[in-house]
């Protein structure tokens, strides 16, 4: 049976977190999959800790990593990506903010692909955050071409494969555009499904702040350098004709 791992990166979600897992676990207990349910706990200064901790006797197959201090978005999910086991991975935010039933989405989607992620349909955001997200998503494609529609979406599935084989350095909002522009770079699959976005009902979002903004923008630059280099030094090594790694690794 296919094992799946899904986590759910938190940073003061004390008002979220229990209805995110309670409901990321109704969807798993009726899929046929063997299955685990971590929350990372990226150094929370509420009690969203103590409430996952609350909730582990009684959640099947829950699990909690933390640490601190906060490290940021790319940290959450680098730590989320360390702690998994499954054979796919599945990440969703703890701010309810996705219909995480729409899983099946993906799952129907991964059978020919690598990566699937969600793309926001009616994005339930605040109009400033809409206009970053369009001038992020713009300046991605123009720097690596088209790699999804919506780069940033918190909702993605993909092949444990393509952990262990693709490097992300990112600890902050790059590390959506670093996985898929590398991943893309080592010959995996990217696919697309819509997800449903819902407004949030509680807690707030960081990752407008103009200092993530900066950052982001700054680490876009020098990461498009790191890659062209990185690409050009794996040619010099493996001929362009070489079969690509997924396909050699399922023949």
């Amino acid at each position: 049976m296919t094992t799946l791992s899904v986590f759910l990166p938190a940073y003061n979600e004390a008002h979220n977190v229990r209805k995110a897992i309670e409901n990321v676990a109704s969807v798993l207990q009726n899929l046929d999959y063997e299955y685990e349910i971590i929350v990372v706990n990226d150094g929370s200064q509420d009690n969203t800790g103590g409430l996952v901790r609350e909730m582990i006797p009684d959640i099947a197959h829950l699990r909690l990593e933390e640490h601190f201090p906060n490290r940021g978005y790319g940290g959450a999910l680098k730590a989320g990506f360390a702690a998994a086991r499954g054979e796919l991975i599945a990440f969703v935010p703890a701010d309810n903010q996705f219909d995480f039933s729409e899983i099946n989405l993906m799952l129907d989607k991964i059978n020919d692909a690598d990566i699937v992620s969600g793309y926001r349909v009616n994005r339930q955001d605040t109009l400033m955050r809409r206009i970053n997200a369009f001038g992020w998503n713009a300046l991605v494609r123009l720097f690596f071409g088209h790699l999804c529609r919506d780069i940033d979406c918190g909702f993605k599935l993909l092949r444990r494969e393509v952990i262990e084989r693709v490097p992300v350095a990112s600890d902050g909002a790059m590390i959506d555009t670093e996985l898929l522009a590398r991943a893309r770079s080592y010959g995996y699959r990217i696919a697309e499904v819509p997800v449903t976005h819902l407004p949030r009902t509680a807690g707030k979002a960081t990752g407008a702040k103009i200092g993530v903004i900066f950052r982001a923008f700054r680490d876009l630059v020098n990461f498009r350098r790191q890659l062209t280099d990185e690409i050009k030094a794996r040619n010099r090594i493996i001929p362009p004709d070489t079969v690509s790694p997924t396909k050699s690794s399922r023949e």
